[in-house]
């Protein structure tokens, strides 16, 4: 019973927090460690909360997609971060995260036409990062909105690769401009020499199949 009054609570100081524009976004610059530049920068979302403080995303996420508050957020994620971006260099891309559930919408193509639109951000600077999670459930439906992202012109990348069911046929079957490994596999890369093999799998897979790899979570020298 507490924990239904806890997550009702939540949900409502989400609903209230969409109301007062309560949200922030934080970026994660994204590093090219050849030229050791910056090529790029994650949109991550925030909330303050004016009682609980920081909340953090994995307690207020899942409630968001469970509601479906998250096409809401996701929304205004998109339009601001798109917004934000314009004013940077022109090399540096736009990464946003994208929920299974916003993108199993059928306006989402639209939706991210109409902010690229709007803000005036080119679509070759926009990459949006699904998970496995997209993929599993229809298949078909996923990839005609992935070819509609595609021929915008907008980049498109699988996150977390390597801790979902990771099935290999869907770098077969759908046009990722890159693959994402997990924070959890560079945690241990410098004490495990199976997160090592791992990483050096991944990131020959990738460069096999024409896609580019980022490693989330560099944070040491060793890593």
């Amino acid at each position: 019973d507490a924990r239904v009054k806890a997550r009702r609570t939540l949900e409502l100081d989400i609903r209230q927090a969409i109301a007062d524009d309560a949200f922030e976004l934080q970026y994660q610059p994204v590093v090219n460690f050849r030229s050791n530049e910056i090529v790029g920068c994650e949109a991550l979302l925030r909330w303050n909360h004016p009682v609980r403080g920081m909340v953090s995303p994995a307690e207020f996420i899942p409630i968001a997609e469970e509601t479906g508050l998250i096409c809401q957020i996701g929304d205004w994620v998109l339009a601001t971060a798109c917004a934000e971006a314009t004013n940077w260099p022109p090399n540096i891309r736009l990464a946003v995260n994208v929920s299974p559930v916003q993108f199993r919408s059928h306006a989402f193509s639209l939706k991210v036409a109409n902010a690229l639109a709007t803000t005036g951000l080119s679509a070759n600077r926009l990459e949006l990062e699904i998970t496995e999670a997209v993929l599993i459930r229809d298949d078909e439906a996923a990839l005609t909105m992935l070819q509609h992202l595609r021929a915008m012109g907008v980049h498109i990348a699988l996150d977390d690769f390597g801790t979902g069911y990771s099935s290999l046929s869907y770098l077969q079957r759908f046009p990722f401009d890159k693959i994402k490994i997990d924070k959890s596999f560079i945690d241990d890369v410098a004490a495990k020499d199976e997160s090592l093999a791992i990483i050096r799998a991944i990131v020959a897979l990738a460069d096999a199949l024409g896609m580019s790899t980022t490693a989330e979570g560099v944070e040491t020298t060793a890593q």
